[in-house]
């Protein structure tokens, strides 16, 4: 199963802050974790911005940086000030936790954050 499968199946789940499960709910965290089968941090700030430590983490899980726009990619946005968001890319746009709809959805068209990062698995760059 791919990452973007992964996503999908996760779609309509409710939002939890530190979730890490479709039953018991997701954020963005749990939703790439999820979908990239991660170990994930726990006990971090809805708020702290912190993109090195965030970067690395994504890093330590084998995903590589991307330029070219591919579904199924990893995504960092800068949502607001201090706050950091992750989706998955897919054709139509993205899927993400939304905290506001407090559920896993697909978002048409172009996300409206700011794309600060795109990461894949290695093996993705063979398609």
């Amino acid at each position: 199963m791919t990452p973007l499968e992964r996503a999908r199946g996760a779609i309509g789940a409710k939002f939890r802050l530190h979730g890490r499960t479709v039953e018991d709910g997701l954020d963005c965290v749990g939703l790439a974790a999820l979908a990239y089968a991660a170990d994930v941090p726990r006990g971090y700030a809805l708020r702290s911005g912190d993109v090195a430590l965030l970067t690395a983490g994504i890093a330590s899980s084998g995903l590589i940086p991307v330029q070219a726009a591919r579904a199924g990619d990893l995504l960092l946005f800068r949502a607001g000030p201090g706050q950091l968001h992750l989706g998955i890319a897919s054709e139509a746009g993205v899927i993400h936790a939304d905290a506001s709809l407090r559920r896993v959805v697909e978002r048409p068209g172009a996300p409206p954050w700011i794309e600060i990062g795109r990461w894949c698995r290695p093996e993705a760059m063979e398609d």
